[in-house]
């Protein structure tokens, strides 16, 4: 079994293909499921957000789980695998490692160094947890990112520029309409999105009203901000009352439409109106750009303003380079794990082996020695079984050893072949960007994750 990343972010694709492929809570539960029904995946764990859909998974073949993962990422999308393998990365084994390592850090994000995607990964992982799609081999993985991640935000200054996808569209925002301190502003959605722009809203001082599907939900959240609340079914006077307006929430269909925000311009004598969206799929018709005074800040405009400033945005060079530190540190430990856990049951199989030998030979031992007294016959079966162990330690002992060193699991298998106890492996190099949908030779891989 190997480890194997398989995903679309915004590092590869543009927006819109982000918005086709992005997958609701029940979209998520359906793709674990359909994933660890399938004929190569054995457990998998789906991490969705706003800039990406990634599974990884536990598979037994390369090319079968890359052709799983694949169709079930083209039929979220509603495109064919073909269509889609352009946008597709795959890493393998240690580059999955490392790059999961990566997003937890922040590192691989839109606005490089946030934390909200520690949180997202947190879910994800209780997600696969309650739906039964992680085990024994993907539970160590999950739990090495979360600890990894927390590490590199708590032992470098990758977070002093405190940047995550709300405060730098607020940043926009407040370059439109001025200070938000004393202003009135709407939040709409009351998730964990719109409960972070809520409160990063209240911390600058705004006067924030929340609106939501849930009205039990917006209420809750607008207590927590000294807030008040509006309904979604008057969103053009809510609109109109607001200077800035972020949206957040899971709809899949537009929320807030050009011919609303059109209505609540003309209430508003001329006051500015910042709108962030920063929903996936889109909450805002992209018409509501072309209004005069309306200044849009989404997803689109945030991942070409990343490409711009080379993808580091505000995070000292320094700081990148420490949490790389600790994104190697932490792969190196969790492979050593993984690789002494596949050796695992090689070393049981050995003294499973070993053991059934033992027993036939003392067992034959009895039928041609029938008159042996029990006392004798118990001394030779120690006696037999302490040469077997002393035969055995050495070479166990040293498959553990070399497990975690480069290598270690082909010496397992070299000890699987001598001793006839069954071999079964397919090794691709490490990652690639997925050029030919699942038709990609191993060979021909380029190591990295995006070609």
């Amino acid at each position: 079994m190997s480890l194997l990343a398989v995903g679309i972010s915004h590092q590869t694709a543009p927006v819109a293909l982000l918005e086709q492929v992005a997958m609701s809570a029940d979209d998520r539960v359906k793709a674990l499921h359909e994933l660890v029904e399938s004929d190569h995946v054995s457990e998998a764990l789906v991490l969705a957000t706003c800039n990406r859909v990634e599974v990884f998974a536990e598979v037994d073949r390369f090319h079968g789980g890359v052709a799983e993962v694949s169709r079930v990422l083209a039929r979220q999308a509603g495109a064919s695998v073909e269509e889609l393998s352009p946008y597709v990365t795959v890493h393998y084994e240690d580059q999955a490692v490392a790059h999961l390592f990566t997003v937890a850090a922040g590192l691989d994000s839109m606005v490089v160094g946030e934390t909200q995607v520690l949180g997202q990964l947190r879910a994800a992982y209780a997600l696969a947890q309650e739906e039964g799609t992680v085990g024994r081999s993907l539970h160590p993985v999950a739990q090495h990112a979360l600890r990894v991640g927390k590490r590199v935000h708590s032992e470098t200054g990758i977070d002093r520029a405190g940047a995550n996808l709300v405060t730098v569209s607020l940043d926009h925002a407040e370059q439109r309409v001025g200070p938000l301190a004393g202003r009135p502003t709407l939040v709409v959605g009351a998730g964990s999105m719109g409960a972070l722009a809520a409160t990063t809203l209240s911390r600058r001082g705004a006067l924030v009203t929340v609106a939501s599907r849930s009205p039990e939900s917006a209420a809750r959240l607008a207590a927590a901000v000294d807030g008040g609340t509006a309904e979604l079914t008057d969103l053009r006077a809510a609109i109109a009352d607001a200077d800035v307006v972020v949206t957040c929430t899971g709809a899949t269909g537009l929320v807030v439409g050009t011919d609303v925000v059109a209505g609540a311009m003309a209430d508003r004598d001329g006051r500015p109106l910042a709108v962030v969206d920063l929903a996936l799929p889109r909450d805002v018709d992209p018409g509501v750009a072309a209004l005069p005074g309306v200044h849009l800040v989404d997803l689109a405009l945030l991942q070409g303003e990343r490409s711009a400033a080379g993808g580091t945005g505000p995070v000292a060079a320094d700081d990148v380079s420490a949490a790389h530190a600790l994104i190697e540190a932490g792969t190196a430990l969790l492979r050593a794990e993984r690789q002494a856990a596949a050796v695992a049951p090689t070393v049981s199989a050995l003294r499973s082996q070993a053991a059934e030998v033992v027993d036939a030979e003392l067992l034959r031992l009895s039928t041609r020695l029938p008159d042996l007294d029990a006392r004798a016959r118990g001394e030779i079966a120690r006696t037999v079984r302490r040469v077997v162990d002393k035969l055995l330690h050495e070479p166990t002992v040293r498959v553990k050893e070399l497990a975690a060193t480069p290598g270690g699991v082909d010496y397992a298998d070299a000890l699987r072949a001598l001793f006839g106890l069954g071999i079964d492996t397919e090794v691709p190099e490490d990652g690639t960007r997925l050029a030919e949908a699942v038709t990609v030779d191993p060979d021909d891989l380029r190591p990295g994750g995006v070609a």
